[in-house]
């Protein structure tokens, strides 16, 4: 039998996909060793945490390309569209390429109604059993109120350096098209609501989702911004 995967329609569905796509290649090159693709991840993590105009180095590996190429069934994209596309593409290539340094299995999966892979339930895998770890908690409710796509950026590599010591994947294209929701008016909130539903739902607890945005304020407010511990490994840097 054979299934059908409806074509994306929505911007955000769109860039969720070709962030997949980039990552799946980049992912499957680096686990069987290919050269090129150990060299563009060494290259992409440099941008780890970084706004996508700091680099110009990394743009050829950051590919918006495909979003103005028009799609059956799906409206054009905005200039300002892609242009946020962009850096949300950028923003999750960096960070997969930084989460996959030094890993023999894939950090990139695929959420799941059975495997949940979305940054809520990535946070929340690494809390004991029945044990809500606040540091950890207020980690993801700083992300979602961070004031602008770097620091959100620089929050994320805080969180994902934590991930990457666990072996705890994530779905770097839901991620993608959250970051690309999240730079619109209003986005923002959606976003922290999606983290929230995704923290709440694994364990299969009542979703709270007032409760953590509420917190969200509240955690964020006098918090200066950690420092990522610097890493080395075996990769070409």
């Amino acid at each position: 039998m054979t299934t059908v995967t409806a074509s994306p329609t929505t911007a955000r569905e769109r860039v969720a996909q070709l962030a997949r796509q980039q990552v799946s290649v980049l992912q499957r090159g680096y686990l069987t060793d290919e050269a090129k693709a150990v060299a563009a991840l060494a290259r992409l993590r440099r941008g780890a945490g970084r706004a996508a105009g700091q680099l110009p180095d990394l743009w050829d590996l950051v590919d918006a390309g495909p979003l103005h190429d028009p799609m059956e069934g799906a409206r054009a994209l905005s200039e300002s569209e892609v242009i946020r596309a962009q850096d949300a593409l950028h923003v999750a290539l960096t960070l997969f390429a930084f989460h996959q340094q030094s890993r023999s299995t894939g950090m990139h999966q695929p959420d799941r109604r059975e495997a949940r892979r979305g940054l809520g339930a990535a946070v929340r895998r690494m809390m004991q059993s029945g044990e809500v770890d606040e540091p950890l908690r207020k980690r993801l409710v700083r992300a979602g109120t961070a004031p602008d796509l770097s620091t959100l950026a620089q929050r994320l590599r805080d969180i994902v350096t934590l991930l990457r010591r666990e072996d705890i994947a994530l779905d770097y294209g839901l991620l993608a098209g959250q970051l690309f929701t999240w730079q619109r008016p209003g986005g923002a909130d959606v976003v922290r609501q999606e983290w929230g539903r995704s923290f709440h739902a694994w364990h299969d607890r009542k979703p709270d989702d007032k409760q953590f945005a509420a917190d969200a304020v509240a955690a964020n407010a006098g918090t200066a911004d950690s420092t990522s511990p610097s890493d080395t490994d075996k990769d070409v840097s």
